[in-house]
């Protein structure tokens, strides 16, 4: 089985705005640019405020037990489902979980089999 990797890097917004701007003069010249996943945060706090110790066991249950919904994933956690719902939503919105709606329940997932923190000094 082959191991996905979510990248979480930090970078201020010059470094960023000079990564984009060197990826936006290739693809008006006509090069290949290849597609890099990642999520970014400007700084260290930034990044623990998103990735708390909660929100990081909640990705590892969802990983693990694959839940068949937010409900059993609270119960799993044994959490309040509406704190567990705020997480889910919290992290589905930075790109590191997705959610399958059905009528009646939400499915999180994640796509990944770990995470690669990666910091620019």
């Amino acid at each position: 089985m082959k191991i996905k990797r979510v990248r979480i890097e930090i970078k201020g917004l010059d470094e960023a705005l000079k990564e984009a701007g060197e990826v936006f003069e290739k693809l008006s010249r006509g090069e290949h640019v290849q597609k890099k996943e990642a999520v970014y945060f400007s700084n260290l706090r930034e990044m623990r405020k998103v990735l708390t110790e909660k929100r990081m066991e909640l990705l590892k249950t969802i990983k693990d037990k694959k839940p068949a919904s937010v409900y059993e994933l609270a119960k799993i956690l044994h959490r309040d489902i509406k704190n567990v719902l705020q997480d889910i939503t919290y992290l589905q919105e930075v790109g590191l979980v997705n959610v399958t709606e059905t009528r009646d329940k939400k499915i999180p997932r994640v796509r990944y089999d770990k995470i690669a923190f990666e910091v620019a000094i």
